[in-house]
């Protein structure tokens, strides 16, 4: 993938790790459009960088999902960098009450938004690039946010299926592997040891630029390149 003079999406890319992604490809010197239900965090990013493009979706609804993709085709057909990064992870038990409502929720977010996003926007001559946004979870889940793990363990799967499947259309697949990183995924105040995603943005950074497609971090590195063995022992240690 170049890192520069790109048109780029990226869903969820006015906190976290979208957020990270957005100013670091603005200082390369690409144009990025970011997308998210709330407006008021994508005010704050526009107004911090006045180049920025923003667009108010509800990712987790089908509609909401076509609105955007037909947007992008009539406004930017120049779009070719796709990165499918919006996620939620609930933490909760399969005991709870609202269990099964919090579980749908995830699962529209993290794996119907994605799926279809990239089924549209394949349609568009000018994309070359996909990234997928997954998680360390995906190799060892934390029982914790049990559904988020299973989703981003499936968002895995279609990953790498996918980067067989848009061979012939010249579309790369760049899966993003990010461990635990200080936000506020799952709630405020849950990730404040965990490193900080500027770290997490120069090291992905750096391998894009030798051409990596499987970028990981810290614990996403030791999962990626974990045995069964460590996988299990990982597994028990942290849901103990």
């Amino acid at each position: 993938m170049q890192l520069s003079n790109n048109k780029i999406l990226i869903t969820g890319g006015a906190t976290g790790i979208g957020l990270g992604l957005t100013e670091r490809f603005l200082q390369d010197g690409n144009t990025v459009i970011i997308c998210g239900r709330r407006e008021a965090a994508l005010k704050e990013v526009a107004d911090k960088h006045a180049n920025i493009i923003t667009r108010v979706c509800d990712l987790s609804a089908e509609a909401g999902r076509i609105e955007l993709y037909e947007w992008i085709a009539a406004n930017h057909p120049d779009l070719n960098v796709l990165i499918n990064n919006a996620g939620i992870q609930q933490w909760m038990d399969v005991s709870d009450a609202n269990f099964y409502e919090r579980a749908k929720e995830e699962i529209a977010t993290n794996v119907e938004a994605p799926i279809h996003l990239t089924s549209l926007f394949i349609n568009l001559k000018a994309l070359k690039t996909v990234i997928n946004v997954t998680s360390g979870l995906s190799f060892a889940p934390l029982t914790k946010v049990p559904v988020y793990s299973a989703t981003k363990a499936f968002f895995h799967s279609f990953t790498l299926s996918l980067r067989h499947l848009l061979k012939a259309k010249n579309i790369e697949v760049i899966e993003m592997i990010p461990p635990a990183l200080n936000t506020d995924l799952g709630g405020k105040g849950l990730h404040n040891a965990a490193p900080p995603v500027s770290v997490f943005i120069e090291a992905v950074f750096n391998q894009l630029k030798e051409g990596k497609t499987e970028l990981t971090f810290g614990f996403s590195e030791a999962m990626a390149n974990a045995s069964q063995a460590d996988l299990k022992n990982a597994f028990g240690r942290m849901n103990q």
